[in-house]
C-alpha cells in the first residue's frame, strides 16, 4: 500500500511537472490573449542599419504610448524584433519566425523595397497583415489589394506618388514644360524616370534629352552642353547625394545657375550640397514623405516626445514611419472594435485616419493616399511649399 501510494505521488508529480514544462514552451500567445503582438523587420545590421535603428525607436515611442493611454481595447502592444540586413532572404526568415514563434498577427516593415517584396506572398499565405511603413517601390503596391495580396498594405508614398508629385508642382507651379533627365544609371534612377514619363501627357510636357550616370562619376560637363542646347527649362535628377554637389559646381561653369533648375530627389537640401553652389541649387525642388520642419501640431509633439525618449536625438522619416504606421495599426483596431487579424484587415481597406500628413485612406490597391510634402530651395534654405498629391496610375491587369 505504501509503495502504492509512493508510486501514485511520484506519478502525479511526474504528469505536473510534464504539463508545466508543456505549458512553458508554448508560445505566449497560446498562454494568454492579453496582448497584441506585432512583429517590427528592418535592417538593423548592415549598410543600412542606421534607418533601421530609426525604425525600431519610432515604434517603441509608438507603443509605449499606446500602453500608457490603456491600450488597445484593454490590450498592450507588445513588440518583436526582426532584422532583415536589407537582404530578401534575411527578411523572410524573420518573418516566418515571428509567425511561427511569436505567433505575431501583424508586422510592419520593411525599409528595403526587395524584402518586403519578398515578404509579401509570405504574409498572404499565412494571413498575417502586412503594413509596409518605409519602403516605396511601386510593385509592392500593384500587387496589392485588387492586385493581389490581400493581406498587404503600404503607410507610405510610392516612387510614383513622388515622379507624379513633383512633375505636377514643377509643370503647374513653375510653369516648366521642356525637361532634361540626368539620373543615376540604377533601378531606382531609372524606374523614377520611367515613371515620370506616364505623367508627361498629363501635364503636357517634354523630355528633351537624357541621360544617366554611374556611381563615382564626376565629369558632367558634356552632358551639361547638351542640355543646354537641347532648351530644357529643368534637369530631372533622381540620384545619389555626393553626386549632386558636383553637378551643381559644373552648372556653374557651364552658365546653366540660375537658369535651369533641378527637379526630383538627390538631397539638394544637404547643406554641403547648397554650399557648393547656391545659385545651382536655388529653385531646386524635392517632394518628402515628411519632414521634421512639418508645421503641425501632432508633428511637433511626436519630436519632442521622440527627442525626450531618445537623448536629443531628431527622428528621420524612418521612425516617423514606423511611429504612424503602428499608430494606424491601433486605431484601425479601435474602429474594428475588435484584435482579430481579419477584421482589421477589412477595416484597413476603409479606413479613414487623420494623420500628421493629412487624412489617410487606402486605394483599392491597399496604398494609403498620403500628400507628400514639397520644399524647394530659396536663398540657400529649404521652403516648403506645402502638400501635393496625384492619383496613382495602375497598370491594366
Amino acid at each position: 500500500m505504501i509503495r502504492q501510494t509512493i508510486s501514485r505521488c511520484i506519478s502525479s508529480s511526474a504528469a505536473v511537472g510534464i504539463l508545466l514544462s508543456v505549458l512553458s514552451s508554448l508560445p505566449a500567445a497560446a498562454q494568454s490573449d492579453s496582448t497584441i503582438r506585432v512583429g517590427i523587420i528592418s535592417p538593423n545590421t548592415g549598410a543600412a542599419a542606421r534607418y533601421g535603428t530609426f525604425a525600431w525607436r519610432g515604434a517603441q515611442l509608438s507603443r509605449d504610448e499606446i500602453n500608457a493611454a490603456g491600450g488597445i481595447l484593454g490590450k498592450k502592444l507588445e513588440l518583436f524584433q526582426g532584422d532583415s540586413q536589407c537582404i530578401p532572404t534575411e527578411g523572410v526568415s524573420a518573418l516566418q519566425r515571428m509567425i511561427a514563434q511569436d505567433k505575431v498577427s501583424f508586422v510592419i516593415g520593411d525599409v528595403c523595397s526587395s524584402v518586403t517584396l519578398a515578404m509579401q506572398p509570405i504574409a498572404e499565405n499565412a494571413k498575417v497583415v502586412l503594413i509596409n511603413a518605409a519602403s516605396s517601390n511601386p510593385d509592392i503596391t500593384y500587387k496589392a489589394g485588387t492586385g493581389g495580396y490581400q493581406w498587404s498594405f503600404r503607410n507610405y508614398p510610392t516612387d510614383e506618388n513622388r515622379a507624379s508629385v513633383v512633375l505636377k508642382y514643377a509643370a503647374q507651379q513653375k510653369k516648366i514644360t521642356k525637361y532634361a533627365v540626368l539620373s543615376v544609371d540604377s533601378d531606382y534612377g531609372r524606374g523614377a524616370i520611367n515613371l515620370t514619363k506616364k505623367y508627361l501627357d498629363e501635364f503636357k510636357v517634354e523630355i528633351t534629352s537624357e541621360d544617366y550616370y554611374k556611381d563615382k562619376e564626376a565629369d558632367f560637363r558634356p552632358v551639361l552642353a547638351k542640355i543646354r542646347r537641347s532648351g530644357a527649362q529643368a534637369i530631372i535628377m533622381y540620384g545619389l547625394a555626393d553626386t549632386t554637389p558636383i553637378v551643381a559646381r559644373q552648372m556653374v561653369e557651364a552658365g546653366l545657375a540660375g537658369k535651369v533648375i533641378l527637379i526630383g530627389s538627390a538631397e539638394f537640401n544637404n547643406p554641403e550640397a547648397i554650399k557648393a553652389a547656391p545659385t545651382a541649387l536655388n529653385g531646386a525642388v524635392e517632394a518628402a514623405a515628411w519632414m521634421p520642419e512639418w508645421d503641425n501640431p501632432r508633428n511637433k509633439a511626436f519630436i519632442d516626445a521622440y527627442r525626450q525618449k531618445y537623448n536629443g536625438e531628431t527622428p528621420n522619416v524612418h521612425a516617423y514611419a514606423y511611429w504612424e504606421t503602428l499608430s494606424l495599426l491601433a486605431e484601425a483596431a479601435k474602429q474594428a472594435k475588435s484584435t482579430d487579424k481579419d477584421d482589421i484587415r477589412k477595416v484597413l481597406s476603409t479606413i479613414t485616419y487623420d494623420g500628421v500628413m493629412g487624412r489617410v485612406s487606402f486605394d483599392d490597391h491597399n496604398q494609403a493616399n498620403l500628400p507628400m510634402i514639397l520644399f524647394e530651395i530659396v536663398d540657400g534654405k529649404s521652403a516648403i511649399k506645402g502638400t501635393f498629391s496625384t492619383q496613382i496610375k495602375y497598370p491594366s491587369r
